[in-house]
Order: structure tokens, then C-alpha cells, then sequence
């Protein structure tokens, strides 16, 4: 109940923004990928019996963005959907990965003389709060935790004021699986999330 609470507050917190703020707020929809691995703490082995190589998924969800006029800094939130590719055990039993996702990135705008009201490249970096819906466990041998947080380094360019392309590499902070005696001394081993997010957003 207070993820759902959570969540709902910054879903709220994302649309009021955009009325407030006439000026320098910007509100829209955004979609994309994100193509995940799992790195593990103490051996390669798990790797291979997790399927944890690069797997594709999907994200959409809202966006908010606010820019202080002339220095072209400000900040982007957004509520996402992820899908990430399910993990199987050598059984074929899958763990579905599924979150909400709440980044927060500081941005910067890259003014270019003549065009830029055409093309605007930014830089961005923030943390992201990823919070885990439906099931965490396969048969007790890998469990998911219910709270990922990763930073996230980024790039990408604003066309014609409103499509923003942006692509962004986030590093896990917090362990975000665990499989259960695997490691050679039959201890568990951890894994944290280093993924790729390829998104389009359109900003009114």
C-alpha cells in the first residue's frame, strides 16, 4: 500500500507541474527501451544458469520537464512502466521483472547559434527509484528485491522544441537480485542491474 500511495503522489506531483508553471514547464508522454544485464558479485557461473545476458524490454510512461530561461538548466521527473525480459532457471521457470520507475535527472540544454529552435542537444544525471509489481521469487531460488536504485548518465537532442530522442546508461546502486547458494562456499549471490534506456518523448 505505500508503493501505491508513492506512486500516486508522484503521478500526481508530474501532472500538477505542468499547470503550475506555464512558462518554463513542459508536460508529455514518453516510450522506449531499455536493454538490461545483470552483473553478479562473486562468479560467472550464475550468469549462465540465470540467462542474465542482455535482454531487451520496454518503458513508457509520463514526463515533466522545467528549464530556467537563459542558462538552459533545469530538470526532467518522470513515472515509468519497465519491462524487463524475464530471468528462467534451468527448469524454464521465469521471474518476471517489473517496475515503476521514477527518474529524476538534472538536465542541460546546449544552445546552438541559428538553429535552436530547430535541434538542442542535453546532458543529463539523476538517480532512479525503481519499485518491483507482481511476483519476486522462482521456487525459492532466485528472489528479486522490491527496490532498485540506480544512477543514470544520459544524452540526447530536443527537436523543434517538443520530440526529445535521448538515450542513458544506468549503473545499479542497490542490489536488485539474489540467488540462493549458488556461490562455490553455498552462499547467496547478488546481482545489481546495469542497463541501457533508448527513449522518444513528445513535450507540450
Amino acid at each position: 500500500m505505500k508503493i501505491k500511495r508513492l506512486l500516486l503522489a508522484a503521478m500526481a506531483v508530474v501532472l500538477m507541474s505542468s499547470t503550475a508553471y506555464a512558462g518554463g514547464f513542459k508536460f508529455g508522454v514518453k516510450v522506449g527501451t531499455a536493454i538490461n544485464k545483470l552483473h553478479f558479485d562473486k562468479n560467472a557461473a550464475v550468469e549462465d544458469l540465470t540467462n542474465s545476458k542482455n535482454r531487451a524490454g520496454l518503458t513508457a510512461g509520463l514526463m515533466c520537464e522545467f528549464t530556467v530561461p537563459v542558462i538552459n538548466l533545469g530538470f526532467d521527473a518522470s513515472v515509468m512502466y519497465v519491462h524487463r525480459e524475464s530471468l528462467k532457471d534451468g527448469e524454464g521457470n521465469k521471474l518476471n521483472r517489473d517496475y515503476i520507475e521514477i527518474p529524476l535527472n538534472l538536465k542541460y540544454k546546449i544552445g546552438l547559434p541559428v538553429v535552436s529552435n530547430i535541434i538542442t542537444p542535453y546532458i543529463f544525471t539523476g538517480p532512479s527509484f525503481a519499485f518491483k509489481t507482481g511476483k519476486s521469487e522462482i521456487e525459492n531460488f532466485v528472489k528479486a528485491k522490491k527496490c532498485d536504485v540506480a544512477w543514470n548518465f544520459g544524452l540526447g537532442v530536443e527537436l523543434v522544441k517538443h520530440l526529445q530522442i535521448g538515450a542513458s546508461y544506468g549503473i545499479g546502486l542497490t542490489k536488485t537480485l539474489q540467488v540462493a547458494g549458488m556461490a562455490e562456499d553455498g552462499a547467496n549471490i547478488d546481482g545489481k542491474n546495469k542497463y541501457w534506456t533508448i527513449t522518444a518523448a513528445y513535450l507540450f
